[in-house]
């Protein structure tokens, strides 16, 4: 990286040209600090959005401050950063450079044999949740319990079963 891009009087100890190591690379990803509390160091990603094959990865750290970013939509939002290290060999990212836009996707939580449902199928029923199945051909309100979800799914704990 170019620091100093042209002509002028420069400090003594001023630096003038970042040189980096390409095998060194990492990502830095800004999360918004209510999904950062649920990422730990170790935890596996999925590296996309930046042109090329998905790149597995895994969390280094989290930085232990959050800051304040505007987005897109003028909303303040608290973020916080993580450094990832990629799993995958340098030949599987080397086309990735300094400063490229990726997608970075945080595995916080796995399970088996998990029965999900989207987010879109589910609605409060005061205080709890509840999801339309069918029984005797009609669509029917039913209480479920949910436990971990995500903005796309859902996991069941009750209420309903497979097929449904």
């Amino acid at each position: 990286r170019i620091i100093q891009e042209s002509e002028a009087t420069v400090p003594a100890g001023a630096p003038l040209i970042e040189i980096g190591d390409p095998v060194d690379l990492e990502v830095a990803a800004e999360l918004l600090s209510t999904e950062a509390v649920k990422v730990k160091a170790g935890a596996p990603v999925r590296i996309d959005g930046w042109g090329g094959p998905p790149i597995s990865g895994r969390v280094k750290r989290i930085d232990p401050a959050g800051f304040l970013k505007i987005s897109a939509l003028g909303i303040e939002e608290q973020r916080v950063r993580a450094v990832i290290d990629f799993v995958d060999p340098p030949a599987a990212w080397s086309q990735l450079g300094h400063d490229f836009r990726v997608v970075v996707h945080v595995r916080v939580w796995n399970g088996d044999n998990v029965l999900l449902v989207p987010v879109s199928a589910l609605y409060r029923k005061g205080e709890d949740w509840a999801a339309f199945a069918i029984k005797n051909g009609r669509a029917r309100t039913t209480p479920i319990k949910i436990g971990h979800r995500n903005a796309r799914e859902a996991e069941v704990l009750s209420g309903l079963s497979a097929g449904d």
